[in-house]
């Protein structure tokens, strides 16, 4: 945006009156600060892709000879121009009205009526419809890479403590041994599912509403299908009123992403906790930190700051948007507030989910602290009743009475104290051995018996670590292949764009 009178893009002059001569009435002051600026700050997200939406379609006119071959040169040099520009430098102006209004405004002060060849078989909607498909699908793909480097990293970090013992937590109360990679590689599959979830959405994004018209289809552009691949779109839309209104895939897109944080939240306020003083048994790396000015004494986890907050943004942005889209049908609210927020929302989200995966590949933790915590609890209690339960055959209610009778009457869960609470509660003395006890009861013994699929046994997590790393080698390859798959169609509208522009006469 400029407040400049003249509207400058490279070797794109106008005189403002000239451009907004293009139409019949100047906006309201107040609709231009309230409306088409709101619309304007999003140019930025849009600008890459509405070249490439643009010459898109200004090649299939070429193409099928609609484009008169005396405009060809012209329009396409300034849309190759425009394209190549940086939106700072376009000058996206809010008092031309929405971006596609003032791209047209400024081919109009180049190149004159020639400009106006770039409606034909196309609305204003379907262009800026196309362009935001071209953003986001690229932005679905960074998150899909990012989510996979996360999980991959937490798994990385899971093999590193595979044997490092700590209490697990419910209710922030100590529920029973378990390691510090077990914990960890619990947050990898809910982030995968979000990258599954993510790489799901994008078939549906990646479908283009080209050549849909106003909303029932164009008579002059009938192969929407090689439109659509022309782009590197995998099809198109079958409805073209669909096409130009439907909201739902972004509202998923938007669900995924705002759940990989609320993962990642899960693990920041965890790690906060762990990180403080009473706990002490994660450090994160001084990079991820930030001092106190006031307190030499502290550093602050600012990272873990950085990713709980996000997270709030992204349900706020996601409520916003399930708020918008309930409307009739057909209404441009439901995508005007989307263009922008959307873009910003997945780009906040590709930001987080990399600083968390910074702070779990640098995040240390103090074994022995973790370790010594175990000694503070009860955590082996369920344990000893089950081993109660199978020795005595006594059912798992009573057998958990005894133990929790043992715990409030005694110090220590020794024999004596089991049998003792067993006669009061059961009416039958339990006899065990000391050494017994001790040996069975103890954090490594109990942690190794938990060998079953998804327990914390070393022998159980490792498979785990393995099919973590390759379920997000498999996405990202695959993402990957689509990223190449999309750049290829997207540089051979170029070539083709020059192409055209090079034998127009």
């Amino acid at each position: 945006m400029t407040d400049d009178p003249e509207l400058v893009a490279g070797g794109m002059t106008g005189d403002p009156e000239l451009i907004a001569g293009a139409t019949a009435f100047e906006p309201a002051e107040e609709l231009v600060a309230a409306g088409y600026a709101w619309e304007m700050a999003d140019a930025p997200w849009l600008h890459h892709a509405l070249g490439l939406a643009d010459l898109a379609h200004c090649v299939e006119l070429a193409d099928r000879a609609i484009l008169p071959e005396r405009a060809r040169g012209p329009l396409l040099g300034a849309l190759l121009d425009l394209a190549a520009m940086p939106a700072e430098a376009v000058g996206y102006d809010p008092r031309c009205g929405e971006p596609y209004a003032a791209r047209e405004r400024l081919l109009l002060a180049r190149i004159g009526d020639d400009a106006g060849w770039l409606r034909a078989g196309r609305t204003r909607r379907e262009a800026v419809r196309t362009a935001f498909r071209i953003r986001v699908r690229g932005q679905i793909l960074d998150l899909v890479d990012a989510a996979c480097a996360l999980a991959a990293t937490l798994a990385d970090q899971a093999e590193r403590h595979l044997a490092t013992l700590m209490p697990d937590y419910t209710y922030l109360q100590q529920a029973q041994p378990t390691t510090f990679g077990h914990y960890l590689l619990s947050f990898a599959d809910p982030v995968l599912r979000d990258a599954v979830r993510l790489a799901a959405e994008f078939g549906h994004v990646n479908a283009s509403p080209a050549g849909s018209g106003a909303a029932n289809g164009s008579p002059i552009l009938d192969d929407r299908d090689a439109t659509a691949r022309a782009l590197g779109f995998d099809h198109a839309i079958a409805h073209t009123r669909d096409a130009m209104w439907q909201t739902d895939p972004f509202t998923h897109v938007l669900a995924a992403a705002t759940s990989l944080l609320l993962t990642q939240d899960k693990l920041a306020e965890d790690l906060e906790i762990f990180a403080s003083a009473e706990f002490g048994f994660v450090e994160p790396a001084e990079a991820y930190s930030r001092p106190s000015v006031a307190m030499p004494h502290k550093r602050n986890p600012y990272a873990l700051t950085v990713v709980r907050g996000s997270a709030g943004v992204m349900v706020g942005r996601l409520t916003g948007l399930t708020a918008v889209t309930k409307t009739p049908s057909a209404r441009s609210d439901n995508l005007i507030y989307l263009y922008g927020e959307l873009p910003r929302a997945l780009d906040l989200a590709h930001r987080v989910t990399r600083l968390t995966t910074g702070v779990v590949r640098t995040i240390e933790a103090d074994a022995a602290r973790m370790r010594a915590a175990l000694a503070t609890g009860r955590t082996q209690a369920a344990d000893l009743a089950e081993l109660l339960m199978l020795r005595f055959h006594a059912d798992y209610r009573t057998a958990h009475r005894v133990v929790q009778h043992a715990l409030r009457h005694g110090a220590a869960l020794d024999a004596e104290a089991i049998a003792r609470a067993a006669t009061e509660v059961a009416g039958a003395r339990w006899s065990l051995d000391d050494a017994e006890l001790r040996e069975s009861l103890t954090p490594e013994a109990l942690v190794g018996s938990r060998t079953a699929l998804g327990g914390a046994a070393p022998s159980a997590v490792t498979p785990m670590i393995e099919r973590v790393r390759e379920q997000a080698a498999g996405l990202s390859a695959d993402a990957a292949a689509r990223r190449a798959a999309v750049h290829a169609a997207e540089e051979a509208i170029r070539a083709r764009a020059m192409s055209l522009g090079r034998e127009a006469p």
